[in-house]
């Protein structure tokens, strides 16, 4: 099962995802690609926001990424794509080759609140506190996602 998170900057919410889903797939013996991928061309090859690092890292997870564009053949390599609001939709459906590439794309709230599509606030505009309420966000719509893929719900 290969996954892409993505989001604005692909700094903080996405490189977080990411990283909590590589270590979940390697505690659990899942097979796949985990990447994260942004839109804003101004952050290319930078580190993930420090607090974003430093908030993973209390809870025992490495965010280690650069920032990288989302690409029209991420389509073809990924087979789920989780996004973090409806910018980050709008931005990935927009090029969407077709209904196929449509449906691979989710809102990553909606494995917690299942048809809501729940914006994940950006917590780099409000600080490191609300970097943790995202963090734990985050964690528990990835605990659902392994879930899914190990019972075979998410194909």
């Amino acid at each position: 099962m290969n996954i892409l998170f993505v989001g604005n900057e692909n700094v903080c919410r996405s490189p977080m995802a990411e990283a909590i889903l590589k270590k979940r797939f390697e505690e659990e013996g899942i097979k796949g690609i985990v990447d994260s991928a942004g839109f804003e061309s101004y952050m290319i090859n930078e580190p993930p926001d420090e607090r974003a690092m430093r908030v993973a890292k209390t809870y025992g997870y490495t965010v280690n990424h650069n920032m990288r564009i989302f690409k029209k053949e991420d389509f073809d390599k990924f087979d789920k794509i989780y996004v973090m609001d409806a910018k980050n939709y709008m931005d990935v459906i927009e090029l969407a080759k077709n209904e196929e590439h449509k449906k691979k794309v989710d809102y990553l709230l909606n494995l917690i609140e299942p048809g809501k599509d729940t914006p994940l606030t950006n917590p780099i505009l409000n600080g490191e506190e609300n970097c943790h309420v995202v963090f734990k966000k985050i964690r528990d719509a990835i605990e659902v996602l392994v879930r899914k893929i190990k019972t075979g719900e998410l194909t």
